[in-house]
């Protein structure tokens, strides 16, 4: 299990087009890239950790209004039980004509898989 692929499914469900690390091909007029920030393990029990946090960076990019796919977007996030940690507005370019927003979010999973 992993966040990666979890936020994927979710944001494949909004039929926004998602990568990881960088969108390779042309640009839509919206899209997602997904930047792992931090894996860690936590609840160490007999040596072995409990649980791995995982965090992850939603960089949405749109040349639409953004607030409404962010509303959205959030909302979906949510209700999936996933955690927000952070969210930023990170400005217009100029240069590409896209609205960049950030919304940082964390989940935590069992690592029985890893035993």
């Amino acid at each position: 299990m992993s966040l990666l692929s979890d936020l994927k499914t979710i944001i494949n469900t909004l039929n926004i087009p998602v990568e990881t690390g960088v969108f390779s091909g042309e640009a839509p007029s919206e899209y997602i890239v997904l930047v792992p920030i931090y894996d860690s393990f936590e609840l160490y029990a007999d040596d072995f950790p409990e649980q791995d946090v995982q965090s992850v960076r939603i960089s949405l990019f749109t040349k639409n209004n953004y607030t409404r796919t962010k509303k959205t977007l959030l909302k979906t996030i949510l209700a999936a039980g996933i955690s927000v940690t952070s969210r930023q507005y990170i400005g217009f370019e100029t240069d590409t004509k896209y609205h960049h927003y950030n919304i940082d979010v964390e989940n935590l999973y069992n690592t029985e898989d890893l035993k």
